[in-house]
């Protein structure tokens, strides 16, 4: 089985979020916490945008990480140009592969297409660059062409393709079919790039892995262009508990870096955002909460000590009398059941009055009222 790189890119398609712009020292601190959670290649930015955007390649090249650094452009002599003056030592060209885009983005042909690669493939290489050839919008290319464009990078000496599937129009099966055709084709690395358009990026993503990709992209917390790229933290954990495949990455760190990114993009995860959602280990139905107050396996898909967390027990509408005497016994207080019962249904109504669970002393208040309550005879 080979090996599988993750390659992650907040620092480049990630700040192309609408409305997001990272600082420098944003993105130097982001890019340390990613390398020291374990991620191997960080696609950091796109030179040709200009001075500012250079003086930030170089100052993350500086930083000498253990990581492959990756810099962004177009198939074009000026991006190569860019890159160069950056010192980056490996750069990914992006030029469209689909018909539509070939003719009404760029005006040309097919022709010119695989004359590009070829040219600034090889440019790049006399510069003593790597080079990933990207095919911009590979999931609505004619698939017979997406292959003679993987044969011509090849022959002009690409290390890797990445397949874009730049709108995220792709389902599972397709993916798996398209990579598998390139797989069997070419020799190249093939580096999955998949949006989050229809919802289906991280399994895009994995199926894209079960189909012999040996990179994938991702961002923290989804970030990207409209609804974003496959997140890293769901395409993690997914391969370890999906795919049995490890990545390296410690997932322990994940939380830490999911806020360090919300903190520099201004952009906050849902509280049910799996994975690093603040809510999504917390439990309140009876049920559930019986279940795993019996044993955490009955409702625990993973372990939440991988991602560095625990499960939370909340009481609210949908509590059970064992999860109420669980969380009092936290307190140091033991009801009886006819306690349990009497505080549960106190608790559902300040649920519904006040939106919101119960704090330890509205609990311990609610303890002493029941006290108060004349005995039945």
């Amino acid at each position: 089985m080979a090996a599988l790189t993750i390659q992650d890119t907040t620092l480049r398609d990630g700040e192309q979020t609408a409305g997001v712009a990272f600082t420098l020292e944003e993105k130097l601190a982001i890019a340390q916490a990613l390398v020291r959670m374990g991620v191997p290649e960080l696609e950091i930015g796109i030179p040709v945008m200009g001075s500012e955007e250079q003086e930030v390649v170089r100052a993350l090249l500086a930083l000498q990480l253990p990581a492959r650094l990756v810099v962004w452009g177009r198939a074009h002599g000026d991006d190569l140009a860019a890159a160069h003056r950056c010192g980056a030592p490996c750069l990914h060209l992006s030029i469209p592969a689909s018909d539509l885009q070939i003719q009404r983005k760029l005006g040309r042909d097919r022709a010119f297409v695989l004359t590009a690669i070829h040219r600034h493939v090889c440019a790049a290489r006399d510069l003593g660059m790597e080079v990933s050839v990207g095919a911009e919008d590979a999931s609505r290319a004619d698939p017979d062409f997406l292959l003679r464009l993987a044969e011509q990078a090849q022959a002009s000496g690409a290390r890797r393709l990445r397949y874009a599937d730049t709108l995220g129009v792709m389902d599972p099966f397709t993916t798996r079919e398209s990579i598998a055709s390139l797989r069997r084709h070419v020799d190249l690395e093939l580096e999955m790039h998949a949006h989050n358009d229809l919802g289906l990026a991280t399994a895009n993503t994995l199926a894209a892995v079960l189909a012999g990709a040996t990179h994938v992209n991702t961002t923290v917390n989804g970030l990207g262009e409209r609804a974003g790229n496959a997140p890293l933290e769901e395409v993690v954990m997914a391969l370890r508990h999906l795919c049995n495949r490890e990545t390296g990455i410690d997932t322990r760190q994940l939380p830490a870096v999911s806020r360090l990114v919300v903190a520099a993009s201004g952009r906050a995860v849902a509280d049910n955002k799996c994975v690093v959602g603040d809510g999504v280990f917390t439990h309140e139905s009876g049920i559930h909460v019986d279940g795993l107050l019996k044993n955490p396996l009955n409702y625990q898909g993973f372990d939440p000590a991988e991602v560095g967390r625990a499960h939370r027990l909340v009481l609210g509408k949908h509590s059970g009398a064992h999860g109420v005497s669980a969380a009092y016994r936290a307190l140091g207080i033991e009801l009886s059941p006819l306690e349990a019962q009497q505080i549960l249904a106190r608790i559902r109504q300040h649920a519904v009055s006040e939106k919101r669970a119960p704090q330890d002393d509205e609990l311990k208040r609610f303890h002493e009222e029941i006290g108060q309550w004349p005995v039945a005879c």
